[in-house]
């Protein structure tokens, strides 16, 4: 808990007589949580406030936010707070009161901080990133943090390992694990920012991008466009700084562990759990994934860690659900020893395992013993492609007989859900691999009810395929709207009269997905737009409005055709290959 007199009582209790009368939720505007840590302004040299560009619900459930979390606050010569995209209701509020967003700990404004540091989990967030600098006091644009009293802007995460569509917004990329990595940015710009008082911002930036390998800072370098009119790889304009910029890389994540003592949320957040890493990276090479080269080297937490990070805790926190977390929990070594030694551990206390996604491979069936379905009824796959002959292509080696047998052992073992996760739009893609999603899903509601006597419960999620950065096939065009839609009425006119739950992505926020994740720095004038124009939580089906995107635009001279449906050339360049991994 907070310490009496660490926060603004009067600006508090400002904003808790507009919460309690103008604004739903509350308690997600409050802070004061069980296990948040504050510190008083007079005990740290730096300050510095983690922004998660997506409401508390979604942004407390993320396992990257609570590690980062600790490990700023184990500094002592800082301190780390939270602050989080408010909903519409709570951004009126504070823009009709001229009251400016803040922290959750002490109730700061978020342009008396040191540091604000983005996480860019997902490109339809970017727009929430200029309302939370906007709604706290900090210039939008880059160019006008002119002095070194701004804070520094800065963003990590998947969605940053292409800078350039977020490069009029942020000040500094990180990228890679950010363990080692953010401290040591944040120290380096606390010396010179108070060591060497009479040095200009622009001086400062360039320093930081000479002394760090693993960071971008966009002012320093241009782009050329080439002669198809797609941006170049952006090239360095002062002397020291790196034509190709590498990803940090923690060696053994044992030594940094998550909080024993999480937050609690105040509110019902999407999860409701004590989450482990228990390993990063995937020996898998799915030629659409991304992750699969960002996390690489495949590095494990022991299970001796795991196990006691575990129990303490659940006895810290009262969760009664453990979530084991990777890209690919079926390929941690010694799993089943792993699960036996879990299950000895939790059960008496009344704790359920969970995975949130299997790898269907051979030892699906074997995991499904020692699993367990207090809470959880559910299997979670991710078979990617419907038949054996797609799965190779893509190179995900895994067959229909390894998912069948697997869904056999779970139903045996009294799972009656499974959620199966699909792609469509995929390169050299047929008829016969959309209608196979749909077939497959039945082969499997049969097999429920042949194994335990009644219908289980199948679901197929089907996400239109995106070909993202620095993945094998970052170079292949998107499918354009018409194949999407055809593809989505088929699987709606095949799935009619099955039993099976059918579920697929909003193609508009698809395709604008595709855009922001390929698109060069001049993206950025159609982020700005979008956002002055009302785009918020563009994630969120409630409240996305593609007509914003649509004029912003068509205001533009972007060639969206170019960007997004085309197949980039090997010869050509790519905006985004200034980072490699």
């Amino acid at each position: 808990m907070c310490e009496k007199y660490s926060f603004d009582i009067e600006f508090r209790n400002c904003i808790e007589r507009i919460l309690l009368s103008d604004v739903m939720l509350p308690g997600q505007y409050i802070g004061g949580e069980f296990g948040s840590i504050c510190k008083r302004r007079e005990d740290v040299r730096g300050r510095f406030c983690f922004a998660f560009p997506d409401v508390y619900t979604i942004g407390m459930s993320n396992y990257g936010l609570q590690l980062l979390y600790s490990i700023m606050n184990r500094c002592e010569a800082w301190s780390c707070e939270r602050v989080f995209a408010p909903y519409h209701d709570m951004e009126l509020s504070l823009r009709k009161n001229g009251l400016p967003l803040y922290s959750l700990e002490t109730f700061t404004p978020l342009f008396e901080f040191d540091i604000i540091g983005f996480t860019l989990q997902y490109e339809m967030s970017f727009t929430n990133v200029l309302t939370i600098l906007d709604l706290g006091g900090v210039p939008i644009h880059c160019s006008k943090r002119t002095s070194m009293s701004f804070p520094l802007i800065i963003a990590g995460g998947p969605s940053a390992t292409n800078p350039e569509p977020m490069s009029d917004f942020i000040d500094i990329f990180l990228i890679g694990d950010g363990e080692e990595l953010l401290p040591a940015v944040c120290d380096s710009w606390l010396e010179l920012k108070s060591e060497r008082k009479t040095l200009k911002r622009r001086d400062a930036l360039l320093e930081m991008g000479r002394r760090f390998k693993n960071i971008v800072v966009p002012a320093f370098y241009s782009v050329q466009f080439q002669s198809n009119g797609l941006a170049g790889c952006p090239q360095p304009i002062e002397q020291g700084l790196p034509d190709v910029i590498h990803p940090a890389v923690v060696d053994d994540i044992d030594r940094f562990e998550p909080p024993i003592k999480r937050i609690v949320p105040l509110v019902e957040c999407v999860h409701d759990r004590v989450s482990i890493e228990i390993m990063r990276g995937c020996p898998g090479q799915c030629k659409f994934c991304v992750s699969t080269r960002q996390k690489k080297p495949i590095r494990f937490r022991s299970i001796d860690s795991i196990v006691r990070i575990a129990r303490e805790s659940i006895l810290a926190t009262g969760s009664n659900e453990v979530s084991l977390l990777s890209l690919s929990t079926s390929d941690y070594p010694q799993l089943d020893l792993l699960l036996a030694k879990l299950r000895e551990e939790l059960s008496p206390m009344g704790v359920s395992i969970s995975v949130p996604s299997l790898r269907v491979n051979s030892q699906l069936s074997n995991m499904m013993q020692n699993l367990t379905t207090e809470r959880t009824s559910g299997l979670t796959v991710a078979p990617e492609a419907a038949l054996d002959d797609m799965r190779r292509r893509i190179g995900k080696p895994i067959t229909n007989e390894n998912l069948m047998s697997g869904c056999e052992a779970a139903f045996l073992n009294g799972f009656n859900r499974v959620k199966m996760y699909f792609l469509c739009g995929l390169p050299e893609e047929s008829e016969n691999d959309i209608d196979g999603i749909i077939d497959l899903s039945i082969e499997i509601m049969k097999l429920g009810k042949k194994v335990s006597g009644r219908n289980p419960t199948v679901t197929s999620n089907v996400s239109n395929f995106v070909p993202k950065p620095h993945s094998k096939w970052e170079r292949a065009g998107m499918q354009k709207e018409q194949y999407f839609t055809d593809v989505h009425s088929r699987l709606l006119n095949r799935v009619k009269r099955t039993g099976v739950s059918l579920k697929y992505h909003t193609l508009e926020t698809s395709l604008l997905e595709a855009l922001l994740c390929r698109a060069d720095r001049r993206v950025g004038k159609v982020i700005e737009q979008a956002w002055r124009r009302g785009a918020r939580l563009d994630a969120w089906t409630d409240y996305f409005r593609y007509d914003y995107w649509q004029q912003a635009i068509n205001d533009s001279d972007l060639n969206i055709d170019l960007i997004v449906h085309s197949n980039i050339p090997e010869n050509t360049e790519l905006p985004w290959e200034y980072v490699r991994f």
